[in-house]
């Protein structure tokens, strides 16, 4: 689960530090050019679409987890170059060429987005599009820095058992939730065990590392016979200390309490609509899209869009993609994707 991004001192327990040095990523390997942050740590990047001051949209992709800059987002040269698009996509802390951040917060993932758009020069106002658990950085930015937001989509974004505000009605009955908060607690005190468990043979593991149809509908296992899908959800990189308690610390910061809710966020942008959207997937067994549909009812600044047989890769499917793009950057609330009556 979880392919499903500090003005307080975090209340959560401390982990173990990991220096940050050239051994992190092995500087043989990286191909990719890379910003150096405040902080020391380098940050690898790849841009697509038209040429950035040829733009006249200007999109910070973030991934989810296992994933990296080299997802397939499915919008093509042609869609990009008509729309005058230019799309940015980073390796985030502890992935891909980027070095992992041991302090890593909710904080950091939106300082982080920020200072990589001030080093690319990307303007005073750019849209930022989270995917899945890379969502929690798009909610970060969503609070933290929403004057630098020209708009933002969040594409099947994952949720967070311990907001405050999710209904306990909603929420009781769903085994994901007790899921995330037991791997977020082997996580944290006992990341020996949990290391183990997802790289030893003896026993199978339900997890995405299977592909496993309790997560994913038709339309997603398809996609998975044709994409590397999560790159670093398998046994081989998961080995790699560095890459596991990069994906460990992600993953508690996304699950783990936050200290704000997001459910409470006020309108960022009372004079204008239609800059913030919501895309799920109807079939995605990954994030409910009950709970979804509460969140966009709570948040009526939002607007909702919903995939009827989508699953929760939607930004492998072509159509969806152009769907989400034109309606980031024009505002489009295409019929198609608006959600149906319940059954």
């Amino acid at each position: 689960m979880g392919c499903l991004g500090l003005s307080k001192r975090s209340t959560r327990p401390d982990l173990p530090v990991v220096t940050v040095d050239s051994s992190a990523v092995d500087l043989q390997m990286v191909n990719s050019p890379r910003i150096r942050l405040t902080d020391g740590r380098f940050l690898a990047y790849r841009e697509i679409g038209v040429p950035k001051n040829k733009s006249a949209f200007r999109i910070v992709v973030i991934h989810g987890f296992g994933s990296s800059k080299d997802m397939n987002f499915m919008a093509s040269q042609e869609l990009l170059d008509e729309l005058g698009i230019y799309l940015l996509l980073f390796d985030r802390a502890g992935y891909g060429e980027s070095d992992p951040n041991p302090k890593r917060s909710l904080k950091s993932e939106a300082s982080d987005i920020e200072e990589l758009a001030d080093k690319l020069q990307l303007g005073s106002k750019f849209y930022v599009l989270g995917v899945s658990l890379g969502c929690y950085p798009a909610w970060s930015c969503l609070k933290r820095i929403p004057n630098r937001l020209a708009g933002a989509a969040l594409v099947v974004p994952h949720i967070n058992y311990k907001w405050p505000s999710l209904p306990n009605d909603l929420t009781k009955d769903d085994y994901r939730k007790g899921l995330s908060r037991w791997t977020v607690f082997v996580a944290t005190h006992f990341p020996g065990l949990l290391h183990w468990w997802l790289t030893q043979k003896m026993f199978p593991s339900s997890s995405v590392l299977d592909r496993n149809p309790k997560f994913f509908n038709n339309k997603d296992l398809e996609v998975l016979k044709h994409t590397p899908g999560f790159q670093l959800l398998n046994r081989n990189k998961v080995r790699n200390r560095v890459i596991f308690d990069s994906l460990r610390r992600d993953f508690i910061v996304a699950f783990g309490k936050w200290e704000f809710d997001p459910l409470d966020i006020s309108n960022p942008y009372p004079q204008k609509e239609s800059l913030v959207h919501i895309w799920q997937g109807r079939e995605d067994k990954v994030v409910p899209y009950q709970l979804q549909r509460y969140v966009s009812k709570k948040l009526p600044w939002i607007r909702y869009h919903e995939v009827q047989d989508g699953g929760h890769l939607l930004v492998y499917d072509g159509a969806v993609c152009e769907a989400i793009l034109r309606s980031l950057v024009f505002g489009e609330d295409p019929p198609l994707y608006r959600p149906q009556a319940e059954d």
